[in-house]
């Protein structure tokens, strides 16, 4: 006989028994169950309503208390809500009659209860030394007869119950007595047999318990002994089977872990930018050469060692740990992304990028850190700016010069010139104007750049500067046939802003606007709380921006091809930005083609800004 048909046979008379015991324990609960629904569906009903019958007689006897106690009116409302509640539960007990003997008692009180009524209606027309005779020699006499039958009905319900209890306990005790004795025999017969079979089982399995234990010590070479063709014996043929494969693929895999390693140190070694990876408990897992130069670093001391003893920076730190955390590449504002090294002959400039490492969606192996030298590119970009702040400097003056001397011309030679003179000179002195509207800009943003813009922070309310953007551009939106509204909600709180420059950032926004809109157009200037931020946004139904354009349209002298009356220096929007950026806040724009453009910025509000 197989090892399946032993199992089979021995189990199926265990199975038979526990199905017997569950069969027959099945049929007593399931008369307890009648019994206990007997006790509760008939009974119950009836117990409650005597209680609230004898409750609603003890408060009405009350309520004759208060009329005798002089409070009328107040016991005479008491007595008719409890003559209320009286009736509704005895109409409850009416229709809940199941034992003999509560009928009869159900009619006595359908009976006797109108008089009570009649006795308190007698009561209320007596005065006071009539009604306290009248009270003890008929009303509380019949309140307490009324009472005493009402628990009568209680009496006969609990009476019911108490019988049906016992017949209850009867089935129970009996079920336990049949349930116990077969499962005991079930018990006999299956420990029996477990104690048979376990012998047989267990010498076997011992064996590959023992042997499974050296396999995975790296023994591989080890096998089980199967002698005969039981099911035990081909368990022990296809474990011989899983450990010569175990040892193959163990082989196999050593070689192919050092190559995959190889490759990985070749990519990281060819990588010109420098990399770092960090594990989860921020580590230094890996780096790369490029990476050891361009923090001025030796292997030995970085391989292990926590991040925060080789990088200084605390911004950087922070944003590694926030990638860590949270599973998702940090958000880093353009401009605030660079790592500076100090020690060399020098100090350089490094971009940086942090990335987490995921090996499940829910499971984050580390960082990645990838920086790059960008040195050479910040000093490129400071010398432009130089010279562009340089030559700004210097064409103010010749500038001023050439303004005020066609301003001259303008008011004392026009009538000693012909018209084509006149245009000239008209067209001098609009781009004359231009250019010292340039040279202005180009100050400011350098002003702004280089940290020396002076902030006059207050308590500024958002419906303050509307108004004064309004009164700029009522005019020119009226001219072009444009509205220009405000969707500002009244429970606006304040910002904490200066209010003077956030004034230019929105006629900045506002002007752009009505630029691109045609006649019959909207421009909407609306603001909305979120969290501890006011986002700020113009919004218009004009020309829109092309997507090739959204990424850079903050960038300095970027402007979006147009008709050439909309053309301008390009510096507005810069300038915007560096004054949202000096207000802790963010500015970036939605638009689509043909469908208007959305300009959002947002500022702190002033009675959640923190010192």
């Amino acid at each position: 006989m197989t090892l399946h048909k032993k199992i089979l046979a021995g189990y199926g008379v265990a199975l038979a028994l526990v199905c017997t015991v569950l069969l027959w324990a099945v049929l007593d609960l399931e008369e307890l169950g009648r019994a206990s629904e007997a006790i509760l569906r008939k009974n119950y009903r009836s117990i409650a309503a005597a209680d609230y019958l004898a409750g609603a007689l003890g408060e009405q006897d009350r309520a004759c208390l208060l009329v005798l106690m002089g409070h009328r009116e107040e016991g005479e409302a008491l007595f008719r809500a409890q003559e209320i509640r009286f009736s509704e539960w005895l109409g409850r007990a009416q229709a809940n009659i199941t034992l003999p003997g509560e009928d009869q008692v159900i009619h006595s009180l359908t009976q006797d209860y109108p008089g009570c009524l009649e006795a308190f209606s007698r009561l209320m027309r007596l005065n006071p030394p009539e009604a306290a005779a009248y009270y003890r020699q008929s009303l509380l006499p019949a309140f307490q007869s009324l009472r005493q039958t009402a628990l009568r009905l209680r009496q006969v319900n609990e009476e019911a119950m108490y019988r049906a209890s016992q017949q209850a306990d009867a089935i129970a005790e009996r079920a336990i007595w049949y349930t116990s004795a077969i499962g005991a025999l079930a018990l006999v017969a299956g420990l029996a047999f477990s104690i048979l079979l376990s012998r047989r089982l267990v010498r076997p399995l011992r064996q590959l318990v023992l042997t499974a234990r050296r396999i995975g010590e790296g023994q591989y070479e080890v096998q089980v002994p199967a002698t005969g063709n039981t099911e035990l014996d081909q368990l022990a043929g296809e474990f011989n089977a899983m450990a010569d494969r175990l040892q193959a693929f163990h082989r196999l895999n050593v070689d192919q872990l050092v190559a995959e390693q190889q490759k990985s140190e070749a990519i990281l070694r060819s990588i010109e930018d420098g990399l770092m990876v960090v594990d989860g408990q921020f580590r230094v897992a890996n780096v790369n050469r490029a990476a050891l130069h361009l923090l001025q670093l030796s292997p030995k001391s970085v391989f292990g060692r926590p991040l925060t003893q080789l990088i200084g920076d605390a911004r950087l730190l922070g944003l590694a740990k926030e990638a860590l955390a949270t599973g998702q590449p940090p958000p880093v504002s353009p401009g605030s992304d660079i790592l500076t090294v100090e020690g060399g002959p020098e100090p350089r400039q490094l971009l940086y990028s942090i990335t987490p490492v995921h090996l499940r969606p829910d499971e984050i192996l580390g960082v990645v850190l990838l920086l790059r030298d960008v040195t050479r590119l910040k000093e490129v970009e400071r010398l432009k700016s130089q010279f562009v702040m340089t030559a700004s400097h210097e064409l103010k003056t010749p500038l001023t010069s050439i303004g005020m001397s066609i301003d001259l011309l303008l008011e004392g030679a026009t009538d000693r010139l012909d018209e084509r003179q006149n245009q000239l000179l008209a067209t001098a002195h609009a781009e004359v104007r231009r250019l010292k509207h340039l040279v202005e800009e180009l100050l400011d943003l350098e002003r702004i750049e280089a940290g020396r813009i002076e902030l006059e922070l207050d308590r500024a309310p958002v419906s303050l500067l509307w108004e004064q953007v309004r009164k700029i551009f009522a005019p020119q939106a009226q001219a072009q046939g444009v509205e220009i509204r405000a969707e500002l909600p009244p429970e606006l709180p304040p910002v904490r802003a200066d209010a003077n420059k956030i004034t230019w950032v929105l006629t900045n926004l506002v002007s752009n606007a009505l630029r691109y809109v045609d006649q019959g157009g909207h421009v909407c200037v609306a603001a909305r709380q979120a969290g501890d931020q006011l986002r700020l946004s113009v919004r218009d139904d004009g020309i829109g921006i092309p997507p090739e354009y959204q990424a850079k349209i903050f960038d300095k002298f970027v402007q979006v091809h147009g008709p050439a009356e909309h053309q301008g220096a390009g510096l507005g929007l810069a300038i915007c930005r560096e004054i949202v950026r000096a207000h802790r806040g963010a500015i970036w724009v939605e638009s689509a083609p043909g469908a208007g453009s959305t300009f959002t910025f947002t500022l702190p509000i002033a009675n959640q800004e923190k010192a």
